[in-house]
């Protein structure tokens, strides 16, 4: 047998490791250092040690509410909220085998902001009962999408369709009790609607943390196996992977976070939309893009909220900013899409 095309496969297979652990590692400081921004910059901007100070508990006058009552809350907000969001629209969009295939565009957050702009508008409840009925929402969507796109096979054309049709119908259901509510309860909803950091406290923030921390493993953990389950139904089981099985985990994981982390912060736009294709580009392919793409998440969300509260006369959610980014690829993707004929 001639060594030369293994050697070759070999050193292709380092360069990529290479290629994955050198931007892995850039996503990582990078995400630091906005976390760093997070809690330095604000409409007072404090020396790095009294932040220090603050965060080990010292009481310090101005420094300790700012940065513990306001901007840890927030920057930990972003940080969990924005892997959950890269990570699911990157599960959704690589193991449906469509980049069209995340959260947003298939109803899942809608499903989670009906639930929640009903309890604001209507029954006028608290933030913890809110995330919780978005929680609940959420879940109840994806299963309604499961059954009424059930067919002899799976079918992710299918799958898709069903999604935009749900997700239209409660955005119906959104605009009708946008329309019927009191003036005063309205920008409450809308700024949760809008997708937003604000109001972020520390004692919501340990159910959507230990959610992150629980289901984000089992993803990464599954990331060969989503990979396979690319290549298309055959052709993963042939190389021995229990389709079945390991479609519910990922599902059943990805849902859990994203809907824990539009209950937190609301539905930030884009944000699973456009994780992971960016880290896709970035890492290349031949390792699992998981880990990638939930930190393209984490800088997306807090970039934008920076970019948000900072490059503006006037601030605004990060919603409103991943919403400015997203749009414009939205577009050229469905464009290029018609013009490959995936339609």
């Amino acid at each position: 047998m001639n060594p030369q095309p293994i050697a070759h496969i070999v050193a292709g297979r380092r360069k990529r490791r290479r290629r994955w652990v050198l931007v892995t590692g850039l996503l990582a400081v990078l995400a630091v250092l906005l976390c760093c921004a997070m809690l330095l910059l604000g409409s007072t901007l404090y020396p790095v040690r009294d932040v220090l100070r603050a965060l080990a508990g010292e009481p310090l006058k101005g420094v300790s509410f700012a940065v513990n009552t306001i901007r840890l809350p927030r920057m930990l907000a972003g940080l969990f909220a924005g892997f959950a969001f890269g990570i699911a629209g990157y599960t959704f969009q690589t193991m449906l085998r469509n980049p069209l295939a995340n959260p947003n565009v298939i109803g899942i957050t809608s499903g989670s902001s009906a639930a929640a702009v009903f309890c604001l508008v209507v029954l006028h409840t608290s933030r913890a009962v809110v995330s919780l009925a978005s929680v609940i929402a959420g879940l109840a969507t994806v299963l309604l999408i499961y059954l009424l796109s059930r067919g002899k096979a799976f079918s992710v054309g299918r799958l898709i369709l069903v999604g935009i049709g749900i997700q239209a119908m409660l955005d119906a259901v959104i605009s009708y009790l946008l329309l019927v509510s009191a003036q005063q309860d309205i920008p409450a909803a809308l700024r949760w609607l809008s997708g937003s950091l604000n109001g972020s406290q520390m004692r919501e923030l340990p159910p959507l943390a230990i959610t992150v921390l629980v289901l984000a493993p089992v993803v990464i953990a599954l990331g060969k196996r989503l990979d396979l389950l690319e290549l298309g139904e055959q052709a993963a089981s042939t190389l021995g992977v229990n389709t079945d099985k390991t479609r519910l985990a990922l599902i059943v994981s990805s849902v859990g976070m994203i809907a824990m982390a539009t209950a937190a912060t609301g539905p930030i736009a884009f944000v699973s939309f456009l994780a992971g294709p960016i880290a896709k580009r970035l890492v290349g392919v031949g390792f699992s893009n998981v880990i990638p793409a939930g930190l393209v998440g984490v800088n997306l969300v807090l970039a934008a909220d920076l970019i948000g509260q900072f490059a503006f006369a006037v601030r605004y959610p990060v919603g409103v900013v991943t919403g400015l980014l997203g749009a414009p690829y939205l577009i050229y993707l469905l464009i290029r899409m018609n013009q490959k004929g995936e339609w």
